[in-house]
């Protein structure tokens, strides 16, 4: 398992984390920093100097969950891992990578009273190779607490367990974790397992509508970015089935009756991903009783909202709102359509 330590940058997440892996058997540290310090050297200065923090690639993110379970899998035993996450989305993205791994990650957040968090900014030791370490260290502190804030309020302490550090040592700090992760009290994060591809797969979406005709949109825990409710349909598993089945599943919506099919889409291979044929049926207009009965968000999304077709295109990635422009010509038509990236062909 990975015990992940958050908090705001100079909360004492590092010297926490290593005082941790003296107190948890068969454990070893993993601080993400390596990472980004990696990147730093190797992609091209212009890519670097798009992004504000490095967290903000994608690359890093993809690489803190590669490196992980790589970790685990030479290591065994129990990963720690100090690192600040205040964006929720990248929080989901990372240990959605981690479940679809099988593997569970116990959050952890170091609270201390912004009094004291500032306190010890302000004491915190730079390293003194780091180039004007002090000045740029310390400011980015400073500069991240309103983030950090906000987190707190929108959805950290929910998420992690809380551990107020304000009275304690960094040794204490290290005892109530560890005696926490080893009573249970820190649970497994909640969210969805979904393995990750091997090849080519099928995927079927399903659209509904709400009375004024806008479609159905969900957010998902375990990856970036908006979608259709559906999944990846599993073997020996009819496509329309699926897309019912993943409706029942994450809203809590029995469709009854399968839905018709509107698009065909082929999703050409393009590394890390691997493509495959994307299917969007068309699972009829609710009304505002079922609506309102829908059980989102759970463990697999974490919001939903019902947009209209321009709407639709600032949250969709390019080619999945071709996606849904073309499966709503269908719609009007009354016929399905082949694409291939989003483009019909034929």
């Amino acid at each position: 398992m990975i015990v992940w330590i958050n908090g705001a940058f100079g909360a004492g997440k590092s010297t926490t984390a290593r005082e941790l892996i003296e107190l948890i058997p068969n454990s070893t540290l993993f601080d993400p920093d390596v990472i980004g310090g990696e990147l730093a050297q190797l992609l091209p200065a212009k890519q670097l100097a798009e992004v504000t923090d490095i967290q903000d690639l994608r690359i890093w993110r993809r690489l803190v969950v590669d490196t992980a379970a790589a970790l685990l899998a030479e290591a065994g035993g129990v990963l720690v891992v100090p690192a600040t996450l205040l964006r929720q989305e990248y929080r989901d993205e990372i240990f959605g990578g981690l479940a679809a791994r099988r593997i569970p990650v116990r959050h952890v957040l170091l609270a201390p009273a912004e009094t004291i968090l500032r306190e010890r900014m302000a004491r915190r030791e730079i390293p003194p190779e780091t180039p004007d370490g002090e000045i740029r260290v310390r400011q980015w502190s400073y500069d991240h607490i309103e983030a950090y804030r906000t987190a707190l309020a929108a959805w950290l302490t929910a998420d992690a367990h809380p551990v107020d550090t304000s009275a304690l040592s960094v040794y204490e700090a290290a005892v109530r974790i560890a005696e926490a992760v080893r009573t249970g009290a820190v649970e497994p994060c909640d969210i969805v397992q979904t393995p990750e591809p091997t090849g080519e797969t099928v995927a079927a979406g399903v659209l509904l509508f709400d009375e004024d005709d806008r479609v159905l949109l969900v957010d998902p825990t375990y990856k970036a970015g908006w979608e259709f409710p559906g999944g990846v349909v599993e073997p020996g598993e009819a496509p329309a089935r699926a897309g019912v089945r993943e409706v029942a599943e994450e809203t809590g919506i029995q469709l009854p009756e399968l839905p018709g099919l509107l698009v065909v889409d082929w999703e050409a291979p393009a590394a890390p991903a691997y493509g495959g044929l994307r299917l969007l049926f068309d699972g009829g207009r609710l009304d505002g009783v079922e609506a309102r009965r829908m059980i989102l968000p759970g463990p697999e999304l974490r919001g939903w909202r019902f947009v209209t077709e321009q709407e639709a295109a600032g949250l969709l990635p390019p080619v999945r709102y071709e996606r849904l422009r073309w499966a709503l010509r269908a719609r009007e038509r009354g016929a399905a359509l082949y694409l291939e990236a989003g483009v019909p062909v034929g």
